[in-house]
Parts: structure tokens; sequence; C-alpha cells
């Protein structure tokens, strides 16, 4: 289980003082053995710190605590752990907040299986039972799960769609709020449903 471009950003963030870990669908899907479409970081360096050594990197969202880079031809996202305020509009936070800790990071995503990370030496880390949730094929949402759908109802159709991606189990509470919020999907653009469907349809060709 080896990701050579984790291998050699990772040296380049420690040189510098800095951690960087494998995140969210990257690490399922490596753990699932599911080809890598995408690669994502976080790390605990802030943008303008990566300037100082990523400076051919993409800072265009840098307020946002996102770069990205291009390796071995591969666009690579790297975001700086963060944590985040109440969602006022059902998909933005009202604040982001940079931060150094894991355990403030996790809480911002969006199921457990989504929530894990791989350190430097590949050991998973888990703080909200991801990891045996991959294990008995089982979505289930971090936290209240309501709260997540209010945050993000698009969160529903995610779910829906590793649900069919990968032949899982939508856990009881997460499935009965999807339901119970389903009217919030009206109040998003038609526009950002329409392209989480297309990406199931994609999964599937």
């Amino acid at each position: 289980m080896q990701v050579k471009e984790f291998d050699l950003l990772k040296t380049i963030y420690e040189k510098n003082g800095f951690h960087l870990y494998l995140v969210g669908g990257t690490v399922r899907d490596l753990l699932l053995d599911i080809p890598l479409d995408d690669l994502d970081f976080v790390t605990d360096a802030t943008p303008e710190e990566e300037k100082s050594f990523l400076p051919e990197a993409n800072y265009t969202f840098a307020k946002f605590g996102s770069i990205r880079l291009t390796v071995n031809g591969k666009e690579i996202d790297i975001t700086t752990l963060r944590e985040e305020g109440e969602y006022q509009d059902h998909r933005h936070p009202s604040y982001i907040r940079f931060v150094t800790d894991l355990g403030k990071d996790y809480l911002r995503r969006d199921f457990t299986i989504n929530a894990l990370y791989l350190d430097k030496d590949y050991q998973v880390i888990d703080f909200c039972g991801g990891l045996s949730d991959l294990q008995n094929k089982i979505i289930r949402f971090v936290g209240d799960p309501a709260l997540r759908i209010q945050e993000d109802p698009l969160r529903i159709c995610r779910a829906e769609r590793f649900r069919d991606r990968l032949g899982f189990q939508i856990e009881e509470n997460s499935q009965k709020a999807m339901e119970e919020n389903f009217p919030l999907l009206k109040k998003l653009n038609p526009a950002k449903i329409k392209e989480e469907i297309k990406k199931g349809w994609k999964e599937h060709d």
C-alpha cells in the first residue's frame, strides 16, 4: 500500500517541519483496494507557510486553506486542517479556522468512512469508527446525522451515491435523517444535484 506522490510530498513537508496526511475518499478507496482517481491530503501547514517550500502550487483558493499541485502528472489537493462555523445557507460554513489538530478537522467531514487519515507510516488514524464501518460496509454520518444533512443537504445524494457505488448499507439513524430532511434538497441549486447524479452515472459506466 504505497502512494508515490504521498511518499514524495510527505518528505518535503517533514523537511520543513510540518505533517502531511492522506485523507477522506483517498484513504477509503486505498483500504478497499479501489483504483485511486483523486488524491486528497491535509496538512498542519497553512498556505502562507507552504509558499516557502511549494512556490509552484496554485494558491487561488488559499484563503480557504486549499492549494493545488501537479505531481507526476496528477492534480493533487492539499487542504490545511480546519474547523468550521455553523452553516447558514445549507452549503457554506460561516467561518473556517485553521487548526493543527486532526481531532478537530474530522468533525467537519460527512461520513465516518470519509473521516479516515493515513500518516506518514501509512497507519490509519480513526476518530469515529470509520474503519469498522468500512469493514462492515456501513455508511454512517459523522456525529448527528440530521445536523450533517442540515449543514449540506447534498450529503443525502452523496450517501446514496456511495451506497450504490460501494454496495454498502446506510445506517438506520442516517437513513431516517435523510428521509426526514429530504425536502431540504429543494433549497439547493438544481445544478449541484445534477452534478452529483452525474458522478454516480460515471462510477457505474
